[in-house]
């Protein structure tokens, strides 16, 4: 698909030399950055900051780069221009305040570690690296499982679990980082219905402790119910804000290039949030 190479909708749009300084506030301020490959650019120019304690979905079809922003946030994406704050801070003065959720074909499952093990990699930041799991540690990696619901399995090899109940090992490690801002790449990706409600419960329960979680989300009919925020992406940023002014047909038909056999469902789904049901 040919991306989207006009002008987006807001503040992208306006050069950042003309813009205010981004907010310190933010946990993560996104200045003019540029992603890529081979000098083939896959991000383009991305101007954003996150408002704080909230749920964002970064939305736009394949090979827009959805994943692309997030990895270039954390640097294992290398940045062809501009720069990634995050409260005012580069990474590595904040790292261990931020989690990451990677796609699940990303991993190796098939490493010789029990659920909990993997969970108890989550406190490394607490205990330091080549340090032992002390009890206290592991009973919070436990606190963790138990709130993803796999607290059954804890002891179970991570290649013996279902794909749904890797990506609760992936959240629950996640949680027991105990971040304050989260990047999670497609945690709903071919999980069953209990996965996503349980993944859905604990986003919701990371908003009201305070964090903000960003997740690259594929699904347009679920972006009205479980996010505050949306970003529209197809290389630059087409649109982004609250998902009831962002959130529209208009700007879905810009973000997937008029192909409005896909956006049918999402069209529906926009109609009933805008009626309120």
């Amino acid at each position: 698909m040919t991306p989207i190479l006009s002008k987006p909708d807001r503040k992208s749009a306006t050069p950042l030399s003309a813009r205010p300084e981004h907010s310190a506030e933010s946990p993560v301020s996104i200045h003019a950055l540029t992603v890529a490959y081979h000098r083939k650019p896959v991000v383009w120019d991305v101007d954003y900051d996150a408002p704080p304690q909230s749920l964002v979905a970064i939305v736009g079809p394949n090979g827009a780069g959805k994943s692309t922003i997030i990895k270039a946030c954390l640097g294992l994406a290398p940045k062809a221009a501009g720069r990634v704050e995050f409260w005012g801070q580069p990474y590595r003065a904040v790292r261990k305040r931020i989690g990451y959720v990677p796609q699940r074909e990303s991993v190796d499952w098939d490493f010789p570690v029990s659920a909990l093990d993997v969970v108890a990699m989550g406190r490394y930041g607490k205990i330091g690296w080549c340090k032992p799991v002390s009890r206290q540690h592991r009973a919070a990696a436990m606190e963790c499982i138990d709130r993803v619901g796999l607290a059954d399995y804890a002891s179970r090899q991570i290649s013996q679990l279902s794909g749904g109940q890797q990506q609760r090992v992936f959240l629950a490690r996640a949680l027991a980082q105990e971040a304050d801002l989260y990047f999670m790449d497609e945690p709903f990706a071919g999980v069953d219905a209990a996965t996503e409600r349980a993944i859905v419960q604990v986003l919701r329960e990371l908003k009201a402790g305070g964090a903000t979680v960003i997740v690259v989300h594929h699904d347009l009919q679920t972006v009205a119910e479980y996010f505050d925020e949306v970003m529209l992406l197809n290389m630059r940023v087409v649109a982004e804000g609250p998902v009831s002014d962002t959130f529209t047909q208009d700007n879905l038909v810009k973000t997937y290039g008029g192909r409005l056999t896909l956006l049918a469902e999402a069209a529906e789904a926009v109609a009933r949030a805008e009626r309120g049901g």
